[in-house]
């Protein structure tokens, strides 16, 4: 038998101002696109937006159906929406901004695994990592360098 290690790391910021502008710029616009969710069922609220390498910013709010698995995360429609306008852009970064409207979400909140699956998918395709920063509505916000530290062993087309 052989064991092997895998490690992840993050980095966490107490606070928006801790973070660059441009950072900053990206929570304000998934904080805005989080009020245009469709969320009648979870109450909770996603908003995601990704700075491209071509300087464009996209984004996308979760979208919920009467049918449960019909529906789709922030973070999934804002990936699509940029490959399907974008096809040739890369992922530079991304910032989500997810709550409920029942309480106040005060911790960080990451893609769910179908999310993480998909953000893998353009990761892989890009070749580049795709840095990631999440929150709550209010509280920390916690920052990876690329997907891969919270979907360390990905499954993606060489394994086909």
């Amino acid at each position: 038998m052989k064991s092997f290690k895998v490690e992840a790391h993050f980095n966490q910021f107490e606070n928006l101002k801790e973070l660059p502008q441009d950072i900053q710029d990206l929570f304000k616009k998934a904080a805005s696109v989080r009020e245009n969710a469709y969320a009648p069922y979870s109450q909770f609220l996603v908003g995601c937006a990704l700075l491209l390498d071509n300087g464009q910013v996209v984004s996308g709010s979760n979208q919920e159906n009467a049918s449960y698995p019909s529906g789709l995360c922030a973070e999934r429609t804002a990936i699509y929406f940029a490959g399907a306008t974008y096809p040739k852009a890369r992922i530079l970064k991304m910032a989500i901004i997810a709550g409920s409207t029942k309480k106040i979400t005060n911790t960080p909140i990451p893609p769910c695994g179908a999310c993480r699956q998909t953000i893998s998918e353009y990761e892989f395709k890009q070749d580049i990592p795709i840095e990631m920063y999440f929150k709550g509505q209010e509280g920390a916000i916690v920052y990876s360098k690329s997907l891969s530290n919270l979907l360390p062993l990905s499954f993606n087309k060489n394994a086909l």
